[in-house]
């Protein structure tokens, strides 16, 4: 990865760059993700700005993302966004450093806890917070609204498998909720913000965030000291709280630390419940428009469940059309939007003919994914892509909503497994119809999420 003395490309920049400031013309605190696809369609599948010296270099070509994705040469880095999340998360599974013990031991330990096997584990509890989502809407009056909804229920599911407790969100304000809410807002808008303004004007938003950390923390100790005092307390199934106690590393025997485990359990309390909830959201947006979709999911889930009772964790992977829905929401909005790599070996490195000083890079998920390899009609939604052999293959190169290599996210099975569960709930029992007039309105806080796709939903007859 050295860089070859030929090498003289100067990386593409925005236009109007400033001595000093940089490119801070046409930054977009608001919505920074959707401005880089903007500039990647510009300027290309590699790219770098400036603000105020911090240097970002963007990519999104499939051949350079394939290249930074090799393990051999590249790494997972913590970037100033994800530095910020560690604020939150500390030594959590996403936030922790590659280096740290308690990376390669949580993740030794909870690895079993995320696979496809252990989804059965967690079944009823999803499906008992399903239930509570179609109650409420069976019981209400007037559109609701598709993110709201939904993270309701993804908060309540990760009460529900990782702590064996009911956070009863649609039964009530869940202040814990809110103040998770808060925290993703700060860490996305100062991760994108002007220093000099935010330290004179976002006091008030720093306190309020100190505060949100502090009550967090508290909520979630106070909960590992109530299983500990009554370990059986709750619980109808194993739960990845039980799990993080008793089970200890395969290769040390060394347990989880109980400062760990809470950074453990705030990690998919945020993760599981942003992620989740967005593609969820997403996906019923884009069935809103499309009833064709809709009516083959409905035929799906009433030939794989034809009795109208619960669908049993044995039918989930039959819901193959429900999951290509899921796969392809993923596709055009991943829920993480990107994800940092670091050349291994220190210093400046070349990707693609240009010299990166700093040696890393941000992959941009959404435009990698609207690439021409995914045909002439990439930035439509098609379901289809994911029923071809053809698509088996480009997925495996450009289809990264999870990640890539060793630091790809563990929860997956979960997040798949919950989506297909609640789209197919939701389509068997629901007509649901879009608002006509609505466009799209994509918003960010870390995670990428729809904003006011408000839905009218009605019992089939």
């Amino acid at each position: 990865m050295e860089i070859a003395q030929t090498i003289s490309k100067t990386l593409p920049h925005p236009r109007y760059r400033l001595p000093f400031a940089g490119d801070i013309v046409g930054l977009d605190t608001a919505k920074p993700v959707q401005k880089e696809m903007a500039m990647a369609a510009e300027l290309g599948g590699i790219y770098e700005r400036k603000i105020f010296g911090h240097r970002l270099v963007v990519v999104s070509e499939p051949e350079l993302v394939a290249e930074v994705n090799d393990e051999k040469y590249w790494a997972k880095f913590l970037a100033l966004p994800h530095r910020k999340l560690r604020a939150i998360g500390e030594d959590g599974l996403f936030t922790a450093f590659n280096s740290e013990p308690n990376w390669h031991r949580a993740h030794a330990v909870l690895g079993p806890a995320f696979s496809k096997g252990a989804m059965r584990g967690y079944h009823e509890a999803m499906q008992e917070s399903v239930n509570e989502l179609l109650t409420s809407w069976d019981g209400g009056s007037g559109p609701v609204d598709a993110y709201d909804e939904c993270s309701k229920l993804a908060f309540d599911v990760i009460g529900r498998c990782a702590l064996s407790h009911d956070f009863g969100s649609f039964r009530q304000p869940v202040p814990f909720a809110d103040a998770i809410a808060r925290v993703l807002q700060y860490v996305n808008k100062s991760s994108n913000d002007v220093p000099i303004v935010r330290s004179v004007l976002g006091r008030k938003a720093t306190r309020q965030h100190d505060e949100d950390l502090q009550f967090i923390r508290h909520t979630v100790d106070s909960l590992i000291e109530q299983r500990m005092a009554q370990p059986d307390s709750n619980k109808t199934a194993p739960d990845l709280l039980e799990h993080m106690l008793n089970t200890p590393d395969p290769h040390t025997g060394d347990k989880l630390t109980l400062e760990n485990i809470r950074n453990q359990i705030i990690t998919f309390l945020i993760a599981g419940n942003e992620t989740t909830a967005s593609t969820i959201a997403f996906a019923l947006h884009f069935l809103s428009t499309r009833p064709d979709e809709m009516q083959r999911i409905r035929a799906e889930v009433d030939a794989v469940a034809p009795d109208g009772t619960d669908i049993e964790f044995e039918n989930v992977p039959k819901l193959r059309r429900t999951r290509h829905v899921v796969d392809e929401t993923l596709r055009l909005w991943p829920a993480a939007p990107g994800y940092f790599r670091k050349a291994r070996e220190r210093g400046a490195t070349s990707l693609g003919g240009y010299e990166v000083p700093e040696g890393w890079v941000f992959v941009l998920l959404p435009q990698l994914h609207r690439s021409p390899e995914w045909g002439p009609e990439a930035h439509t939604f098609d379901p289809n892509r994911f029923a071809t052999s053809q698509a088996s293959d480009t997925n495996r190169r450009i289809y990264k909503p999870w990640g890539t290599g060793l630091r790809a996210c563990i929860g997956r099975q979960f997040a798949l497994h919950e989506a297909v569960l609640a789209l197919a709930s939701i389509a068997r029992r629901y007509e649901i119809r879009a608002d006509p007039d609505y466009q799209l309105d994509v918003r960010e806080a870390v995670t990428m999420r729809p904003h006011g796709v408000r839905l009218s939903v009605s019992r089939r007859s």
